[in-house]
Order: structure tokens, then sequence, then C-alpha cells
């Protein structure tokens, strides 16, 4: 078994091979080609945290499991922190374990890569992000990637974060003073909060803005339900999105799933159409699934083996 520390895994992760990758894993969950039950997780409810489990089978990505913590008040470490275990899908025997905090970060953040190709506008300048912690500085890094912002707005809770998180963006971004002052008049947005009342409204909101919302907290939503109710909303998988919260999003409890008009993997495979026209708002809300983890490890995993990287371990005698 190979052991690959979180230095390990940023190393060896290609963001922009990883947004291809999800495309090709998104069009075959969608195609039915993979094995991915929704997410399950045990409450620590004196923390408001939680451990979910995320298995998945992927053809073209392999057999892995995360393991993963949500603890949102933790202030001295990451909120989310994970380990994955790949599997050999010929005969089950665990081949490698590898940091998944790094991983969780960078899938998100690609899947909105992803979504935002697909749904964003092309002439897309400004981009608002919500939010100050690891997920808005992946956001920072994959976003760019897709279109061409000349302004990045940015805004927490606290401003002085924001305010560094501005200056480690560069010369295009800077703080602002609210959620509504980031949001007016964006033609992007990222939120990535764990916030319990909701940071997005449909009212700041212009015509033709897409939303990106990864903010996951059992105890309430991130993106208010007006905005739900107008937007043109994909998913991931439309079974886990549905599923009530842990696995699911709060802010789709309710919601019917014919009001879902996509999965990120009938937009890739081009099955359903994206954005029908240049007023139009829309909305990836994503909940995290596991073909992402699956296709991100198969990254590294791949990228350890040519380059030596990694730590081998003996979990059994050989026979």
């Amino acid at each position: 078994m190979i052991i690959l520390s979180h230095a390990d895994v940023r190393e060896l992760l290609d963001l922009d091979e990883l947004v291809d990758a999800l495309a090709d894993a998104h069009r075959d969950l969608s195609e039915g080609k993979a094995s991915m039950p929704p997410r399950i997780a045990a409450m620590v409810q004196e923390q408001e945290g939680l451990l979910g489990v995320m298995p998945s089978y992927l053809p073209s990505a392999g057999l892995a499991c995360k393991l993963v913590t949500l603890f949102p008040h933790n202030r001295d470490r990451e909120t989310h922190q994970a380990v994955i275990c790949v599997f050999d899908p010929e005969n089950g025997t665990p081949v490698a374990l590898m940091d998944g905090t790094y991983v969780t970060a960078t899938r998100t953040a690609a899947g909105s890569a992803l979504a935002t190709h697909l749904l964003a506008r092309e002439d897309s300048k400004v981009l608002a992000l919500i939010g100050t912690g690891v997920q808005a500085h992946s956001h920072a890094r994959a976003l760019p990637r897709v279109r061409s912002f000349e302004e990045i707005r940015v805004a927490g809770r606290d401003r002085a974060k924001a305010e560094k998180l501005a200056e480690e963006i560069g010369a295009s971004a800077r703080a602002v003073d609210s959620y509504e002052e980031a949001i007016r008049g964006a033609d992007v947005v990222a939120a990535t909060t764990h916030a319990t009342e909701p940071v997005v409204r449909r009212e700041w909101l212009a015509p033709g803005t897409h939303v990106n919302s990864v903010g996951l907290n059992p105890m309430g939503r991130e993106v208010d339900a007006e905005t739900v109710a107008d937007a043109l909303l994909v998913v991931e998988s439309r079974e886990s999105a549905l599923t009530p919260p842990p696995a699911g999003a709060p802010e789709l409890a309710g919601v019917a799933a014919g009001h879902v008009h996509a999965e990120l993997g009938e937009l890739v495979a081009g099955s359903k159409p994206g954005r029908t026209s240049p007023d139009q708002i829309t909305l990836y809300k994503s909940v995290g699934v596991a073909v992402q983890d699956a296709a991100a490890a198969a990254l590294v995993l791949a990228a350890a083996r040519e380059r030596g990287a990694g730590r081998e371990i003996q979990l059994e005698e050989s026979r």
C-alpha cells in the first residue's frame, strides 16, 4: 500500500487535469456507469460536526472511499479533514491511503470551475467570492482558469481575512464590506461558507448571474429559497442533492425533483442544455459527491506511481 501525505497530494494533483477528469466522471455518473450511494454521516451534535462516509466505484477511476469530517467551529485547524482509501477493483485489496483534505478542497473548486465553464456567460468579468476559508482560496485558484475575470470581490465575516485573501489573489481582487456589495453586479458568485442564514439573496443577483454554492451546514442554508426557485438549477447528482441533510443540500429540502434542470454530467454529455438566455440566473448547488474524490484519487495515485512518490507499507504478510 502507498501512503501519500498532504504535501504529496498537493504536489501530485494537477488542477487542470482534475477539471477534465471531473467532466468524464460526471458524465459516467449521469449515464449510470458508476456505483455511488448517497453519503451517510454520523453527527457530533455537541460540536455541530459530522463524520461522512463516501464510497464509489467508477470504471474509469476505480474503487475508493473517503472518510471526511466537517467541524465548522474549528479555528486551529481546517473545518474539513479527510482521508481516502483506494482499493484494487479486481480483488478489493487496499492499494493506497492518502490525505483527502487537499483533495476535498481542490475537487470541490474544480467542480465549480466545470459548472462555471458550462453555465456562466462567456463575457463574465466580475467574480464575487463569499467566504475566506479553504474553499474560498481554492475557488480563487480554480475559477479564473475558465473565465477571464477583471475584478474579484472578496467578502467574509472578518474584514481582515477578506483583505488578506484579496492581497494573496493579486491586483484584480479587493475586499468589500458586505456580501451584498460583493454580489450586486457580479457575473459569477462563489459561495463557500458554513452560513446558517443565506449569504446569497435573490434581490442582490443581477440578470445573467451564475452562482456556485458549495457550503454545507445541516443547520441552515447559504442560498435563499427565492434564488433556488428562480434559477436554472444544476446539481452533481439528483439522488445525492435531494437526499435529506446531512447528505443532501439543506437549500433543496422539499424541492421537487422536477425543479432540478440537470446534473453536471448531462450538461457535459449534451443531453440537457445549459443556459438558455443571457439574462437567465443559473445555480450550481454542490454537496460534494464520491466520484469526484475517486477521480481525483486516481490522478494522484497515477502520478505517484509515475514519480515514485509516497511511502510503501505492508498491511499483511506475503502468502
